[in-house]
């Protein structure tokens, strides 16, 4: 067990609905081609492979897909899209759990890498990721970067979603890099008698890391970095994208 908060059975049965931006062909399709083509002819390992999102897609462009999820109900919701032989997955966390065989690409999407609260906890997970991969695989991680430079002296909160039926900002412990995403959604309807005009409140702990800093883990688990690009179609990572997809490869 880590320090990674639990996903509660409620909030796993609405996670899908939450996420049918991230879940469309625009988002998803370059995703999967991007990490098809690392995996290859191999098989593919998804830390907190969550309900599938990436998983089951990849899985259906013809890559063996295998998983590890920490939160038994959204493996659960995972486990209502497809089975058990088409698409396993082990219960346990990213950082230590261990599956059988050997795999030429592990995956990390969607800043889940953030849900482990130590420094230790993620160098041990860049290590757990190394040990399933097969020589000349790779890791990769999408990842934000820390949005630190919109924090003027004496501000801890940043905005990130201000939108008709949400509200998000991110508040930061600087010393201990940690953030809490705040997020507060409209219930109901889009209006008229069935909206009361209740909002529901959700919280969310993450230990930011520089890219650099992530580089430095890659090292301590015997990878290197390969690629780093700004988004999934490959556009260059800049002093001014907000996230970074990187690969670091295990050397033959």
């Amino acid at each position: 067990m880590t320090s990674s908060e639990l996903w509660s059975r409620e909030t796993a049965d609405r996670y899908d609905a939450g996420e049918t931006e991230t879940s469309s062909p625009a988002v998803l399709g370059p995703t999967v081609a991007f990490l098809a083509e690392l995996a290859g002819e191999g098989r593919a390992l998804e830390f907190a492979i969550g309900t599938g999102r990436v998983g089951v897609p990849l899985r259906e462009r013809g890559v063996p897909v295998v998983g590890i999820e920490l939160s038994e109900h959204m493996a659960a919701v995972l486990r209502r899209k497809v089975d058990e032989d088409t698409l396993p997955v082990t219960i346990g966390d990213m950082a230590t759990t261990v599956v059988p065989g050997g795999f030429t690409l592990v995956y990390l999407v969607y800043n889940t890498i953030s849900n482990l609260l130590t420094q230790d906890e993620q160098v041990e997970c860049f290590r757990n990721a190394a040990r399933h991969l097969e020589p000349g695989g790779r890791f990769v991680i999408e990842l934000g970067v820390p949005p630190l430079r919109f924090l003027p002296p004496g501000q801890v909160a940043v905005p990130f979603d201000v939108s008709e039926r949400h509200l998000g900002f991110d508040t930061f412990d600087l010393v201990e890099q940690i953030l809490v995403s705040h997020h507060f959604s409209r219930e109901g309807s889009d209006g008229g008698d069935g909206d009361d005009g209740r909002y529901r409140r959700d919280n969310s702990r993450h230990r930011y890391a520089w890219p650099a800093e992530l580089d430095l883990m890659a090292r301590i688990a015997g990878l290197e970095l390969e690629r780093r690009v700004a988004d999934w179609d490959g556009a260059p990572f800049t002093q001014d994208s907000g996230k970074h997809i990187s690969v670091w490869r295990k050397p033959t």
